[in-house]
């Protein structure tokens, strides 16, 4: 739909159609959420099963604590850090629209930095001292997610955990766009939109009880006791 859109935009352009149909065909939904998106218990999991200083520890951080895709974290390394900062290039579409990001270095991040010997030119390496591929880190996280008992759990999906803890944290859409390289508001507002639900859901669910005394009104002008109706001409000292 997206190339059928430009398509169309040529030709009304050049006036070889009157409009553009393809913008009036809304977009297919999703049949699923796609990855799962990390609790902060399935964290806390995988962190009593890989101890601080290994690197699958490191890992985890680099992905939760930039909020990068594991394409951008496998490519991070000390060249990237200055003055407390992480600036960087994403790889996605970098060759069409390039998003150049840069953000703090967060004290858990510089914690597990410190405990794990890093390379030279990436934090994270293989056994044999040279960078990961994105496939093949994902691969490998693959296994060490299994090792925690989370076998549903990916690289990505600490992304999608980053941005809900962002929001519920009070991020705006602007800030999350900021952090996590998106060009529109429409991936923030997922996350600020279920960050409203939840507040105001816990503001609202004390009023869901039956143990609640309701404020009684005392009507201005009371219903006589034989069932009759009050005269507006009838003076109100006597209506009572």
């Amino acid at each position: 739909m997206k190339a059928l859109r430009q398509l169309f935009n040529f030709a009304v352009e050049y006036e070889l159609t009157q409009r553009n149909p393809a913008k009036d065909v809304p977009y297919l939904k999703s049949g699923s959420e796609g990855f799962h998106s990390w609790t902060l218990e399935e964290v806390r999991k995988f962190e009593k099963r890989h101890k601080p200083g290994s690197k699958a520890r490191l890992a985890l951080a680099l992905l939760l604590y930039t909020g990068q895709r594991r394409s951008d974290v496998v490519a991070l390394g000390p060249q990237h850090v200055k003055d407390g900062w992480i600036t960087l290039t994403q790889v996605k579409n970098r060759k069409r629209k390039p998003v150049t990001l840069s953000i703090p270095l967060l004290p858990e991040l510089a914690a597990e930095l410190a405990a794990e010997q890093v390379g030279n030119l990436a934090f994270l390496v293989t056994e044999f001292g040279k960078p990961f591929t994105s496939n093949g880190f994902g691969n490998w996280f693959r296994k060490r997610c299994d090792e925690a008992g989370l076998p549903h759990c990916t690289a990505h999906g600490l992304r999608k955990a980053g941005a809900a803890i962002a929001a519920e944290n009070g991020a705006t859409e602007r800030q999350l766009m900021a952090i996590f390289g998106w060009s529109t508001m429409k991936e923030a507002a997922r996350y600020t939109k279920a960050a409203r639900q939840k507040v105001l859901a816990a503001s609202g669910m004390k009023l869901l009880t039956l143990d609640q005394t309701p404020n009684k009104s005392v009507p201005l002008f009371p219903v006589p006791e034989d069932g009759g109706t009050l005269s507006a001409a009838k003076p109100l000292k006597d209506r009572a």
